[in-house]
């Protein structure tokens, strides 16, 4: 049973491991054992009979019988061999120690049927060779495109990496088969499996769908329950994040309604957010994010969405999402209200819209920036800035401060009153008699011709944050409040405002 013949076709290099084919009857001599899995007749009743005799583990230039079957791309022969007690794991024995397997040896050829073959009968799918390279970074290496099929159905890990460092889709890159690279693990995921990784930073299904912008194998993806919204690459990259970067506006919107947080941000401190902002799609990317809002309750994670509809202007949306009950005076992530967000686009009508809904015009975030402090950057007079003063006026007024009255016209001595409108009537008041709750018809910053002459001889005529009223009896009254020249307008805008919106309401009423 030990016979050799010279009928093989194959030969070996004892220190390389590799193989050459050199035609029938030029090989060296083997066994005949050999020749029957070369010449494997249908059957396999031949192989099984010489088997009972010799080994299948036995070697010949450092292979044993498997590794042969594999060579001659024979699934049959390996099959019987596997059942006759062939070792699946035995690695080929070279000089250099390649620790070449029989999977391993089957990737490198692209012999898909001999690799499903081994799959089934239960080999190591990610044991690796001497230079750390598992089959499916041979599989890369080599592009054979159906047996990393195979064998990423067969859960092989895409997250390993060799001795040099590289994995099987970087291992692609470099053969210059990003294409089938990509068209492989396609396949794998529209079948209904998952690429296995042990390393997301590695290789992530996710990414790695997102960065080819792969949408039905995304949304094969996401229909998985365990699959992971918010893994990050080293970079701190989420999938959303890649998807507004890249501009892939579809898998941006797919990620968006299945729950990706847009609030993550990466070791830049780039959020999808702020990428968006750069890309060129960033508007479109803006209005299906503002249209997901409306859809939602609650919208997506992060968005801020009426922080995003005052921004733009949106006066319509402002509405809807003011009407749901979203926070007219919430921060968004870079510190802005939509109220300041408004005012720094200078859209009155949507200011005057956020106030009426409770906007405070008050609030200054960490940058100390206040909503009129924003609108003023879009140059003094214009529509926003106007809406906040008269807000701004309107609750100093109303709310009322101490200050200072003078008396007799200018002639008497100064005192402290608290000054105060009452709203619905227009009056302005500073006492119980009716001689201190009066209707103006005039307020004027700064003091009268008549009060500059009553006191000439004082040294605080042009006091800062004087400012004087004419009451409907043609009755003057200064008074000084603290905070300059610019508190003094803004008492003197907000009983203008006040009184006029007073005689207006009660002119609508007659």
């Amino acid at each position: 049973m030990d016979l050799k013949v010279r009928v093989g076709a194959w030969s070996w290099d004892i220190d390389t491991g590799e193989e050459t084919r050199v035609g029938a009857g030029l090989a060296d001599a083997y066994s005949i054992t050999w020749c029957a899995v070369e010449y494997f007749e249908v059957s396999g009743s031949i192989l099984r009979l010489l088997l009972r005799h010799i080994s299948p583990n036995s070697l010949h230039c450092g292979r044993t019988l498997i590794h042969h079957a594999i060579l001659c791309n024979n699934a049959s022969a390996v099959e019987v061999l596997l059942n006759c007690g062939a070792d699946i794991e035995f690695p080929v024995k070279t000089t250099s120690k390649t620790a070449l397997r029989p999977i391993h040896l089957s990737a490198k050829l692209g012999f898909v049927e001999v690799l499903q073959c081994l799959i089934v009968g239960g080999c190591d799918i990610d044991s690796r060779t001497a230079f750390g390279d598992s089959a499916l970074m041979i599989c890369a290496r080599y592009k054979h495109g159906d047996c990393l099929k195979v064998m990423a159905s067969a859960g092989a890990d895409f997250g390993l990496v060799n001795s040099a460092g590289q994995s099987a889709s970087s291992i692609a890159r470099l053969a210059r088969w990003n294409h089938g690279f990509q068209q492989a693990v396609q396949d794998v995921i529209l079948a209904g499996k998952t690429p296995q990784s042990s390393n997301p930073s590695v290789f992530s299904p996710l990414m790695f769908t997102v960065h080819g912008n792969e949408i039905e194998a995304l949304k094969k993806l996401l229909e998985k329950a365990d699959v992971d919204l918010h893994e990050q690459d080293d970079d701190g990259n989420s999938a959303l994040m890649i998807a507004a970067s890249e501009g892939h506006l579809e898998a941006f919107e797919l990620l968006l309604r299945a729950g990706a947080n847009i609030k993550l941000s990466n070791k830049y401190g780039d959020t999808a957010i702020s990428l968006l902002e750069l890309n060129q799609k960033g508007d479109v990317f803006d209005q299906l994010m503002l249209e997901y809002a409306l859809e939602d309750a609650n919208g997506p994670i992060g968005f801020y969405a009426l922080h995003r509809a005052a921004k733009r202007g949106d006066l319509n949306l402002v509405h809807i999402l003011t009407s749901r009950g979203y926070d007219v005076n919430a921060f968004d992530a870079d510190g802005y209200t939509p109220l300041m967000l408004a005012a720094r686009g200078g859209y009155g009508g949507v200011c005057e819209l956020l106030i009426s809904c409770g906007a405070k015009c008050n609030i200054e975030n960490a940058r100390h920036e206040t909503a009129l402090l924003l609108a003023r950057k879009k140059g003094y007079g214009n529509d926003a800035e106007n809406i906040i003063l008269n807000e701004l006026a309107r609750a100093l007024v109303v709310d009322g401060s101490q200050v200072k009255k003078h008396t007799r016209g200018g002639k008497g001595s100064p005192h402290s009153k608290v000054l105060r409108m009452m709203e619905t009537r227009g009056i302005l008041r500073w006492g119980k008699s009716s001689r201190r709750n009066v209707i103006c018809k005039a307020a004027e910053v700064g003091p009268s011709e008549k009060f500059r002459w009553n006191r000439r001889r004082k040294f605080d005529v042009e006091e800062s944050g004087m400012f004087h009223v004419v009451t409907t009896k043609n009755k003057e009254v200064h008074f000084v409040c603290d905070g300059g020249i610019q508190m003094a307008e803004l008492w003197v805008r907000g009983i203008r405002l006040v009184t006029s919106e007073a005689i207006f309401d009660k002119q609508k009423q007659l």
